[in-house]
C-alpha cells in the first residue's frame, strides 16, 4: 500500500454507519435531540422491521440510544444519537466530503 492509499479519506469511513439505511437513520437523528420511531421510519422510508434491525446494530455500537415509554396508554419508542454517535456521523460525513472533493 502506498502512502497515497493509506491517507485516502475512505479509510476514515465508519463501516458500521456506512450502509445506506444506517447512514440515513443517523442523518435523520443528527438534527434532533430525539425522534419517535415512526417518524424515523417514515423519514428513512423503511419498514418497522428494517428500522428495528438497523437500530439494534447502531445501539450495539453505542451510536444510538433507544428509550421506550408511553403517550397515554400507547407504547412509544424514541431514538437519539449518543455523543459518540454524533461524533462518528460528523467524522464520516467529513470523510465523504473529502472523497467528493477529490473528484
Amino acid at each position: 500500500m502506498s502512502d497515497t492509499e493509506a491517507t485516502h479519506p475512505r479509510h476514515r469511513l465508519n463501516e458500521t454507519i456506512h450502509p445506506l439505511v444506517r447512514f440515513s437513520i443517523m442523518a435523520a437523528l443528527v438534527a434532533a435531540d430525539q425522534a419517535e420511531f415512526g417518524f424515523v421510519r417514515d423519514t428513512v422510508q423503511v419498514s418497522d422491521s428494517v428500522l428495528s434491525k438497523q437500530v439494534t446494530v447502531l445501539e450495539a455500537a453505542g451510536y444510538v440510544k433507544v428509550r421506550k415509554g408511553y403517550v397515554g396508554k400507547r407504547p412509544r419508542t424514541w431514538l437519539s444519537l449518543t455523543a459518540d454517535g454524533r461524533q462518528v456521523f460528523t467524522d464520516h460525513l467529513a470523510a465523504l466530503r473529502d472523497i467528493a472533493g477529490r473528484a
